[in-house]
């Protein structure tokens, strides 16, 4: 394990599971990296002891609270009222010290709080006035979400801290953008800051949403009861204030001859990772993994090495991790320039091929890798079983959503299960046979679609 020189960081740990056994003329090589962080100062995913911080201590941060006022936030009148005190409860949340500010997002993005493109200081008189401010919002006007996150950009930017995230609520369609000028803006901010993302009711389309987390490396989910928000951006707001180390990246070395197939996230969500890559130096390439507090990810590394004779050996990969250095290139710049001033956290992990013609062994595969393998076809299947039943194709959906159906069943995962017992009738979880019901509530199937990538550890 690393030992990295700060106060209120965590220290990372790299543990590598694969079974580096192939055949004669094998070539594909699959493994397991955890990747662990510890000593942070959380619990959970929660800060221990928020407002317990002063100024200077632990990891600075800015965090910017970006919130739908268009005028749909108007249906019901209760909407905006649940936003405004879900945003207040976050405003809480804060820890003393942290640089805040909140956006009002319509079909032009508004700073609400404190203004002057400026962000505020968290502090008992700044949370106040911020809350006094919420007040005032109010709905109308349309959807351009990239709008929102430019600014929010913008004023993240002000700030010399660690840690950059934003929280964006929606409850809409971005309609008064086009699709590219959205994308052009999350290309724009990947790598500058990190964002969750949450869709309230059931007018807002889970691919935007879910797109906007996935580029902007936070996370996404449903609050189909606006009731329900002040809990949740309560939640979104602790564990920001547990984030202790930003841009981390997941540095993968190969030897020569050796080709990158894949790098995903498979744990807690799955997150493709391979388009992601920059390049950084001789053989290497840096991952993004975005923000780190107490925690633990998993990631499948798939690699093609040079075919090797029976008793031969060699290191496949070697995977490390690695973060900007302090005044060093941001990510962004990294990406531009191929490379840049990083500092190696320390902890790495080796990739290993072995042939052999130990038929038992060459043919074992990794519980850990037959586990998340499973879990990403879950989260396919999913997908695409819900587009084909939109599409109308009932018997290509039943078929997706029953192997659905026996995966979540096969892999433990429960709460997967649960939701697709909502969308469809289980016959016969093991074998995968389901009937689509003839009524499901949109709120059942978006949740179903928003938590598909939700995975689950590897059963002990």
């Amino acid at each position: 394990m690393a030992n990295f020189s700060k106060s209120n960081v965590p220290q990372f740990s790299v543990d590598v599971y694969q079974n580096e056994y192939l055949p004669e003329g094998g070539r594909e090589v699959n493994a397991i990296v955890t990747v662990t962080a510890t000593g942070g100062g959380t619990i959970g995913s929660a800060v221990a002891a928020p407002h317990l911080y002063s100024p200077g201590q632990g990891p600075s941060a800015a965090v910017a609270v970006l919130v739908d006022c268009s005028g749909s936030m108007d249906y019901p009148p209760t909407k905006m009222r649940n936003a405004r005190d879900a945003t207040a409860a976050a405003i809480d949340t804060l820890r003393d010290g942290v640089r805040f500010a909140v956006v009002g997002g319509t079909h032009v993005a508004k700073e609400v709080y404190p203004g002057d493109g400026r962000l505020a200081v968290a502090d008992a008189t700044t949370r106040e006035q911020a809350k006094q401010a919420l007040r005032r919002l109010s709905a109308g006007g349309g959807t351009a979400i990239g709008t929102w996150l430019r600014l929010a950009d913008r004023l993240l930017s002000t700030a010399d801290v660690a840690i950059r995230h934003g929280i964006l609520l929606t409850d809409g369609r971005n309609e008064h953008e086009s699709p590219e000028d959205l994308k052009a803006a999350l290309d724009s901010c990947a790598g500058r800051f990190t964002c969750d993302a949450r869709g309230v009711g059931t007018d807002w389309e889970v691919k935007e949403v879910t797109g906007i987390a996935s580029a902007l490396l936070g996370t996404a989910d449903i609050v189909a009861d606006p009731a329900g928000l002040a809990a949740d951006f309560t939640r979104m707001m602790e564990t920001a204030m547990g984030k202790e180390v930003a841009d981390v990246g997941l540095r993968l070395w190969t030897p020569v001859g050796t080709t990158v197939k894949f790098v995903k996230q498979v744990a807690p969500t799955v997150e493709e990772l391979t388009g992601r890559r920059t390049e950084a130096g001789p053989r290497a390439g840096d991952y993004p993994t975005g923000s780190w507090g107490d925690e633990s990810r998993d990631y499948h590394v798939c690699v093609e090495v040079p075919a090797a004779g029976l008793g031969q050996e060699m290191l496949a990969a070697r995977v490390s991790l690695v973060i900007p250095e302090p005044g060093g290139t941001s990510r962004s710049s990294e990406a531009e320039s191929g490379g840049g001033s990083v500092r190696n956290l320390g902890a790495q992990g080796l990739v290993r091929a072995v042939w052999t013609d130990d038929m038992a062994a060459s043919t074992s595969i990794n519980p850990q890798v037959a586990h998340y393998t499973g879990q990403a076809e879950l989260a396919q299947v999913i997908q695409q079983g819900l587009d084909l039943r939109k599409a109308g194709d009932i018997d290509g959906a039943t078929a997706k959503l029953g192997r659905a159906v026996q995966l979540a069943g096969a892999s433990g995962n429960a709460d997967t299960a649960k939701l697709l017992a909502k969308v469809v009738d289980v016959v016969d979880a093991a074998e995968g046979t389901v009937r689509l019901k003839a009524k499901v509530e949109e709120a059942d199937e978006m949740t179903l679609e928003t938590r598909s990538t939700k995975t689950v550890r590897v059963k002990k």
